[in-house]
């Protein structure tokens, strides 16, 4: 098996409103679309309560077409959604929030390690609450809150799919 070696690609944001994270939403949006149902890539958000992580996924989603309500995933763990690429091949998404595990071997007990191991795209809140087990982000992203209620949001591609997905 081949080691990837990538170096940690970092862009520094700072969203004034929430059109900055619908507009960041949407360009991520098309990466995701344009890479098909072959993508195979997980995006850790990082950040306090209210920082604004749920909101950057429900826009997410909602630019890859899911419809309807998009529920956050805090009480049932994981939201699963299928939705159409380009050339009509479906991607799986999962979104995840680990903001209610006491203890780190919960991922595991809950069987998670099939799902991060399937083509598809893993959206992860609260990613440290499951500690060694999660496997490492293709991209990451650190929401802070300002005083000035704005968000400052670090962006950091940790492999070859991570680039490809910061190229939004």
């Amino acid at each position: 098996m081949a080691i990837e070696v990538h170096p940690a690609i970092v862009k520094n944001l700072l969203w004034s409103s929430e059109d900055d994270t619908r507009a960041f939403a949407e360009a991520l949006a098309l990466q995701v679309q344009s890479s098909g149902p072959e993508l195979n890539a997980s995006i850790q958000l990082r950040g306090d309560l209210g920082a604004g992580k749920t909101t950057l996924v429900r826009y997410l989603l909602k630019a890859l077409g899911v419809e309807g309500r998009i529920k956050s995933p805090t009480y049932a763990v994981v939201e699963p959604y299928t939705v159409s690429s380009p050339n009509a091949d479906a991607i799986n998404i999962w979104h995840f929030d680990f903001y209610r595990f006491n203890d780190p071997d919960e991922w595991e007990e809950a069987g998670f390690r099939e799902i991060f191991a399937s083509p598809g795209l893993k959206l992860v809140e609260w990613p440290e609450k499951a500690g060694q087990h999660l496997p490492a982000a293709d991209l990451l992203l650190a929401l802070e809150l300002t005083d000035a209620d704005e968000r400052r949001v670090t962006v950091q591609a940790l492999t070859q799919a991570g680039t490809r997905l910061l190229n939004a």
